[in-house]
C-alpha cells in the first residue's frame, strides 16, 4: 500500500504552476517533521476513525506521529462520522377493469338479462438495503494557527474493508499526493 502512495505522489501534477500561497503552503508541509492528530469531533465513530488515521498516516513515514501536542510542528483537526443505516425502497403498480351492465324489473315479472366482468393485477414490492458511509473532513494547522493543508474525504461503503478504513486510506493518499508536489516544487 506505501508503494501505491508513493506512485500516487510521483504522478501527481507539479506545483511549479500553483499560485504562491498554495506554494508557501506546500513548502511548509515539506518542513514538518512531527505531527500530532487532534480529537476528532462528529459522531460516536471518531474516536475509532482518528485511530485509524493515526495508523495510516504512521505507516507513510513522511511524519514522526506524536501523542503530545506540545511538541509537534501541526496538528490535524477535524470531524468525521461513520454512519451504518438501512435504505429502504418500495414501489406499487396496479391494473383493475370493470365492466358491469344489466336490466332488471321490479315486481313478479321475471328480470331481463344481467352481465358483469372483472379483471385485476397489483404488484409491490418492498427492499431494504444496508449502507455504510463514512465522511472526514480534516486541516494540518501550523504552530502559527494557519492552515498549511485540508481535505474532505467521503465514502459510501468500503469495498474490501470498512468505510472507515477506506476513508482513512483516502485522507494519507491525498496528504501523500500533496507532499509529493511539494517535492516536485524544490
Amino acid at each position: 500500500m506505501f508503494i501505491l502512495l508513493l506512485m500516487l505522489a510521483q504522478a501527481a501534477a507539479p506545483a511549479v504552476d500553483a499560485p504562491p500561497i498554495e506554494r508557501d503552503c506546500l513548502r511548509q508541509l515539506l518542513a514538518l517533521r512531527r505531527v500530532y492528530v487532534d480529537r476528532l469531533s462528529g459522531g460516536e465513530t471518531a474516536a475509532q476513525m482518528r485511530d485509524m488515521i493515526i495508523n495510516s498516516l504512521q505507516n507513510t513515514r513522511l511524519f514522526i506521529v506524536t501523542e503530545k501536542e506540545d511538541r509537534a510542528d501541526a496538528v490535524l483537526r477535524g470531524s468525521a462520522e461513520d454512519l451504518v443505516f438501512n435504505e429502504q425502497h418500495s414501489s406499487s403498480e396496479g391494473l383493475n377493469a370493470h365492466i358491469n351492465a344489466g336490466t332488471g324489473r321490479s315486481g313478479r315479472g321475471a328480470g331481463g338479462p344481467y352481465g358483469g366482468m372483472g379483471v385485476g393485477e397489483s404488484e409491490s414490492s418492498r427492499s431494504v438495503e444496508r449502507r455504510h458511509e463514512a465522511a472526514v473532513s480534516l486541516r494540518l494547522v501550523n504552530k502559527d494557527g494557519d492552515v498549511i493543508w485540508s481535505t474532505t474525504q467521503e465514502i459510501m461503503g468500503g469495498k474490501f474493508r470498512g468505510a472507515s478504513a477506506e476513508v482513512a486510506e483516502k485522507v494519507t493518499a491525498k496528504l501523500v499526493e500533496d507532499y509529493g508536489r511539494a517535492k516536485k516544487m524544490q
